[in-house]
């Protein structure tokens, strides 16, 4: 009989702060339970990266693998943010320095048809004691969204069949799942075959494990604010006992130094953004979350000449501070928008549109309070929603660049690819003819647009 030991971490999402007591204990805890007599695998679930952090927009995300580096995990999956929020260019060279194997095993090259050069379809452990264990890694499959960076997703219901056919029964089962907790009890109750489901995307938390089936399911929320540990008994390939818990990152000791690292790492990234000069503005342009303040005309005007249209509709809470006069940096355009979204070319007939903004009408006041947190948006409030292009009166016609709109009509309009997600405004992703203009981050599109409008002198 081995005992094995699997510490994992997910979600972390750059929160930086929590990077020094994680590491510290991976290390510590890691030594201790060799001592006990453990095989320890260290392993990540994905996110780690989000670009709200400047530092990992500053660098696309390589200052994270640089930090994951310093554990020296025996594998790694990606989550969405690795994989949707970096360009194809900018993922396929993420891993470049990497010290530990990406498995990723749903996710190929659109135009090869092949899994990328970066990522394993799985990976086999040999322990000591000549037990086998087999590491698989799984992705939440955005069909809409990976096809436009070049990427096909493959679905996880598709995708294990395959992967269990080329397994022995002399193996112990892994799987590192970025899917989600219906997904994973889902594949629980499918497929028996996996001894351990550690899980994330979904931010859940299992404090002391979950038995779904034959299968063990551990997740250790987000944010770094837990690391997981999962131990195992095993015997000639056949998992005997199994046990998951977690341990509380802020019970952890803090040491003097962490903050002026903390510090260190943010200015580098700041500094990094700073360095690339935008516009420069005659005065300043301010925000707020009612009315419509300077800012979001200009981001409105930028939404239409992005998108080819003649109306557009953002919500202010977008735009986290004003912009002083004078020169206009990538930082600052960094704080303010720090979102991981995009601009939309949505096409509508005329009664659809008409629906549309009856939904946002009905909505608007309740909107400019409501805390929105997800699906890209990395403000707090959602704030008022602002037309440009559009108008309504009264009797609750719409008319359109002026004009009342025809029923029979289509229309093009600029939106935000958050709002095809979000719950408030279905006529959008329910009849909405949707084109995300995905080459562009919100920031980088302002950033166009003020470049243009200001230049620098």
């Amino acid at each position: 009989m081995e005992k094995i030991a699997i510490l994992h971490t997910n979600d972390l999402h750059s929160h930086f702060e929590n990077w020094p007591r994680i590491k510290r204990y991976l290390i510590s805890e890691k030594q201790k339970l060799e001592k006990e007599g453990y095989f320890v695998i260290t392993v990540d679930l994905g996110d780690a990266l989000d670009r709200a952090d400047p530092l990992t927009d500053a660098t696309n995300g390589k200052a994270n693998v640089e930090l994951l580096n310093e554990i020296g995990y025996d594998a790694a999956t990606i989550g969405n943010n690795e994989g949707l929020t970096n360009s194809k260019d900018q993922l396929n060279h993420l891993y470049d320095d990497a010290n530990f194997d990406v498995v990723l095993a749903n996710i190929v090259d659109s135009d090869t048809k092949k899994r990328p050069s970066w990522a394993n379809e799985t990976k086999m452990i040999n322990t000591p004691a000549g037990n086998h264990i087999k590491i698989y890694g799984l992705t939440a499959p955005y069909q809409s969204t990976y096809t436009l960076e070049g990427w096909t997703p493959i679905d996880d219901q598709e995708k294990i069949p395959e992967l269990l056919d080329n397994d022995k029964d002399d193996e112990v089962l892994v799987l590192l799942s970025h899917l989600g907790v219906t997904q994973d009890r889902l594949i629980a109750k499918k497929f028996p075959r996996f001894d351990v489901i550690i899980g994330s995307h979904t931010h859940h938390l299992f404090e002391h494990g979950e038995r779904d089936n034959q299968s063990l399911l551990a997740a250790a929320g987000k944010y770094g604010y837990y690391v997981g540990k999962v131990t195992l008994e095993v015997e000639e390939d056949h998992v005997i006992n199994s046990e998951a818990s977690v341990v509380k990152t802020s019970d952890l000791p803090v040491e003097p130094q962490d903050s002026k690292w903390l510090d260190s790492l943010e200015k580098r990234g700041q500094d990094i953004l700073a360095q690339s000069k935008v516009a420069k503005l005659d005065e300043k342009m301010d925000n707020g979350l009612r009315g419509k303040p300077r800012m979001v005309s200009e981001f409105l005007t930028a939404m239409k000449e992005k998108a080819g249209t003649k109306a557009a509709i953002v919500n202010n809470g977008l735009f986290l501070h004003a912009i002083p006069k004078g020169i206009v940096d990538k930082n600052q355009l960094h704080q303010i928008l720090p979102h991981s979204m995009h601009v939309t070319k949505t096409t509508l007939s005329g009664s659809d549109l008409w629906r549309m903004v009856m939904e946002m009408q009905k909505n608007w006041k309740f909107l400019i309070a409501y805390e929105q947190k997800g699906m890209g948006f990395r403000g707090k409030y959602f704030g008022q929603l602002n037309y440009d292009g559009i108008d309504v009166d009264d009797q609750n016609n719409v008319y359109f660049d002026g004009k009342l709109i025809d029923f029979n009509q289509n229309y093009e309009i600029a939106l935000l690819d958050h709002y095809i997600f979000i719950p408030f405004f279905p006529t959008v992703a329910i009849k909405g003819d949707n084109n995300i203009l995905y080459d562009q981050t919100l920031r980088e599109v302002f950033a166009s647009y003020l470049s243009k409008k200001y230049p620098l002198e």
